[in-house]
């Protein structure tokens, strides 16, 4: 910490440490960036509040606005994006979150363990991405939550239960209740436009206990069955196999990019991307760094891989997954 702070600065500083919702970090960090004072020794403190403050405005902004009396108001979106996870009873979905995550959700041999929807976090290299269990689906029996919070997610996970013959009968007949209130799930190819996207979701159905006897065949039955409309993946939450892959598959349905911000004369921070939805500018990561940035925008450097290293780039340039961008403004 750079010596000469005000007392003031120290004070609010320690309140920091006591704040508990997103608004009140947010609030006491602006206080902190108003109250340092601005010389060259406390260059690298301003930046490294700026991007706190960034970090955090982009954090609340996923989140989706509620009212309070929402069956959902209580699930604040965080992390690079939103996966729910859907199963009928007993599909070891619960278990997957376990195993994803490494929290502890209610898991249980008998039905309806999970009763509200609760979020986790899975730690996808070096980003956070949040899983939500939810309350099964039986048949056309469909929790009154499911179709709000489908709508609150940016990909899907449907869980089947490859020792259960009549997993694949109740999803079809989940997929055609789900219809019917103008949810559509659909695979990672699909394009969907802006206003597609609260209705009509990426999707992928896991297929678990693929350990068990017989999974071999099962499997075979459930791809006969359901044909190539959504893609499948056969895993075990028990064992974990296919975990990984899984993790990857996830990643890459939420339809987002990593890059990297780099100041001048100074090596990337790898630690900590700014996730962007694909298609998205060199201005709009400036505008996840700082409003400031972006309305001051001169131009940019960018990295990438071997090819590209220091190419000055405007404003509307393209980013890619893995790019760094130095921003001068």
């Amino acid at each position: 910490m750079p010596a000469n702070l005000p007392p003031e600065y120290i004070e609010t500083e320690r309140k920091l440490k006591e704040a508990k919702t997103p608004q009140e970090k947010l609030e006491i960090l602006e206080q902190l960036l108003a109250i340092v004072p601005k010389h060259k020794g406390t260059e690298k403190l301003q930046a490294l509040l700026k991007t706190k403050i960034s970090k955090l405005r982009q954090e609340m902004q996923r989140r989706p606005q509620v009212a309070r009396h929402s069956p959902i108001g209580h699930l604040e979106k965080s992390g690079a994006g939103r996966v729910v996870v859907l199963g009928s009873p007993n599909s070891g979905k619960s278990m997957l979150i376990k195993s994803l995550s490494g929290a502890n959700p209610e898991v249980g041999d008998y039905p309806f363990t999970t009763r509200i929807p609760a979020p986790y976090m899975m730690r996808y290299e070096n980003i956070q991405i949040q899983l939500i269990d939810t309350p099964p689906y039986l048949d056309e029996d469909i929790p009154s939550v499911l179709p709000e919070l489908i709508r609150t997610a940016d990909a899907v996970l449907i869980c089947l239960d490859l020792t259960q013959p009549d997993d694949a009968a109740r999803l079809e007949t989940f997929l055609e209740a789900m219809k019917k209130k103008r949810i559509e799930f659909v695979g990672a190819e699909e394009p969907i436009s802006p206003a597609e996207r609260p209705n009509k979701k990426r999707t992928l159905l896991v297929a678990n206990k693929c350990d068990t006897e017989n999974s071999s065949e099962a499997l075979e039955d459930l791809r006969l069955l359901l044909g190539n409309r959504l893609p499948l993946l056969p895993v075990s939450a028990l064992t974990g196999d296919g975990l990984e892959e899984l993790k990857t598959r996830i990643y890459d349905l939420m339809e987002i990019i990593r890059v990297y911000s780099k100041a001048p004369g100074k090596k990337p921070d790898f630690d900590e991307p700014f996730t962007l939805k694909k298609g998205s500018s060199v201005i709009d990561m400036a505008r996840a760094i700082h409003k400031d940035l972006a309305d001051n925008f001169k131009y940019a450097r960018l990295w990438r891989g071997k090819t590209i290293q220091g190419l000055i780039v405007n404003r509307e340039h393209i980013l890619q997954e893995g790019d760094i961008v130095e921003i001068h403004a």
